[in-house]
């Protein structure tokens, strides 16, 4: 007689173990995704002032200890043109925002004179040369980066507190959407950095009107704030099971989870902005109504 054959790998249609669900095929996402600027040319900045260390431990101990400061300094002159150059990048995509903080290209090119000036100095040890030196890179460096925002965006003949307001709350918004996608990249999970990725371009989108118009930012605030918050904190925790082990339920409940928020953020967005449409339209309205009053009859 025929017997079915079974072990511990062999399919078992009455066994009640969790299989994993389904996935779609990965698609991958660039929508509302600018490539990065300068980008070759700050990885080049990275990597120059490891050269030193080709030459440097052949050198007398001043001399040796004037290059490897000098090293220093540059690497920390590319960190902080990298971070000026996103912080500037942010400040272009919005329509509201605020000058940054600290001047950091500025600084960069600053610090890019110091550590060029140390090198020739630690190499030749004369003051002159090396200044001239340096001046000359910091100048260069300057010319080929281009300096940071210097005044604040959108801000002009408005309200200024309501502004600001709006301003800081897109900031804190970017920065839980930066959160998550640092999360989720730790997974490693091609499909689920997509969906991040749409999930933010979304949230973007809603950003964007809110700046066009301040007034939404009452209809807003719940969701740059309670429903980002739950999502970044969610986009974490399951980034640490994910790091222990691999739960197909977790990862099912998770998209559903960015496919809930993304159709709700897209909904709230179309409101607002059906909203503004709205109100435009009663304006028009009024002001056709006072016109023909005056007997200034106009098709509008």
């Amino acid at each position: 007689m025929a017997k079915r054959y079974g072990g511990q790998y062999s399919p078992d249609p009455d066994s009640t173990e969790v299989k994993a669900p389904e996935t779609r095929p990965v698609e991958a996402s660039f929508r509302g995704r600018a490539p990065a600027r300068y980008a070759a040319r700050i990885n080049i900045l990275f990597l120059l002032p490891l050269l030193i260390f080709f030459t440097v431990f052949f050198q007398p101990v001043s001399e040796m200890m004037t290059d490897i400061a000098g090293g220093a300094v540059l690497l920390l002159a590319a960190w902080l043109l990298r971070d000026g150059v996103r912080a500037e990048d942010a400040y272009n995509e919005r329509k509201v925002a605020r000058r940054p903080a600290i001047p950091r290209k500025i600084f960069a090119s600053v610090l890019t004179g110091v550590g060029v000036g140390l090198l020739i100095f630690g190499g030749q040890w004369t003051v002159l040369n090396a200044g001239l030196v340096g001046a000359l890179a910091a100048g260069l460096h300057l010319f080929s980066f281009g300096l940071d925002p210097l005044k604040d965006k959108g801000m002009e003949g408005a309200n200024r507190f309501q502004t600001e307001r709006i301003a800081k709350k897109v900031e804190e918004a970017e920065a839980m959407l930066e959160t998550m996608h640092d999360a989720i990249q730790r997974t490693g999970d091609r499909q689920l950095i997509g969906q991040v990725e749409n999930f933010q371009a979304t949230a973007r989108e809603m950003f964007r009107t809110v700046e066009d118009d301040p007034r939404d930012l009452t209809q807003a605030r719940k969701y740059l704030t309670v429903y980002l918050q739950g999502a970044r904190d969610a986009t974490v925790k399951y980034a640490d099971l994910h790091g222990n082990t691999r739960d197909y339920s977790a990862r099912s409940d998770y998209i559903e989870l960015l496919t809930d928020l993304d159709s709700n953020f897209a909904a709230r967005t179309r409101r607002m902005m059906d909203s503004d449409r709205t109100d435009l339209d009663v304006e028009i309205g009024v002001l056709r109504d006072r016109l023909n009053r005056d007997n200034l009859h106009i098709d509008i």
